[in-house]
């Protein structure tokens, strides 16, 4: 394991986000709560036995969204109940794609006196076992995130990241899925808040067992109308200006 000083660095919580992960969810929480942090769990309205499965899992806060308003509005949740014990918020996936463990290699390259966003940028994204909609979704993404004026990204995609807290609550984003994610680093350059990255791990179950709610064609709708909006709004600062 890494050993990272997070004393001079604040104060983080994880916030896991989860929609129907009943087969991965307790061993993603069971990782996080290994490094002793506060672990926040926000259910998304999952209709599997997810809930059930987390609901009495010793020192951890659950909280449950009657229905399913996406990831971005269950990360919402999360930072609010979060701000309350920590100054930084660490997302991880339900999936299982992502080792807790390497949130201590994210901690660590924070520099001092610095709040910035921290992308885990997920390392061997090229293995025949990473899905071909994650390999193309991540060059559409970085590529649009930029020429929506936001941070130059190698995995602007990667849902393992450090916000800090207040300022990504404050933030005016308005997409409350999967869209969150990109608009929120946009947002965030715009602001005058640092996105950095940091290398982490990634597992794609070669069995196929990772559960991603990820749909091609309806989220490429709504990333191109995410970004539409972003670009738009770009020019008309620009114009302004």
């Amino acid at each position: 394991m890494v050993i990272v000083d997070t004393h001079n660095k604040g104060r983080f919580a994880f916030v896991i986000p989860v929609y129907n992960h009943e087969g991965s969810v307790v061993q993603v929480i069971q990782q996080a709560r290994a490094l002793n942090f506060p672990v926040i769990v926000v259910d998304d309205g999952s209709t599997d036995s997810t809930y059930n499965q987390i609901k009495d899992i010793p020192g951890i806060t659950v909280i449950r969204h009657k229905d399913n308003m996406g990831k971005g509005a269950a990360m919402l949740t999360g930072f609010i109940a979060a701000a309350s014990v920590a100054d930084q918020a660490i997302t991880i996936d339900a999936d299982g794609q992502h080792y807790a463990e390497d949130a201590l290699k994210m901690i660590d390259a924070i520099p001092e006196g610095m709040r910035p966003i921290v992308v885990g940028a997920r390392e061997g994204m090229t293995g025949k076992h990473v899905p071909w909609t994650s390999r193309f979704g991540r060059k559409f993404s970085n590529f649009w995130v930029w020429l929506s004026g936001g941070p130059i990204l190698s995995d602007s995609q990667s849902g393992m990241r450090i916000y800090p807290l207040p300022e990504a609550i404050e933030l005016p984003t308005r997409a409350r899925r999967f869209q969150f994610e990109v608009e929120i680093l946009v947002q965030a350059k715009r602001k005058g808040i640092s996105v950095i990255e940091a290398p982490v791990r990634v597992n794609y179950n070669p069995a196929g067992a990772r559960i991603s709610h990820f749909r091609p064609f309806v989220d490429f709708l709504r990333n191109s109308a995410t970004f539409t909006r972003l670009i738009f709004t770009r020019i008309f600062r620009c114009l302004n200006s």
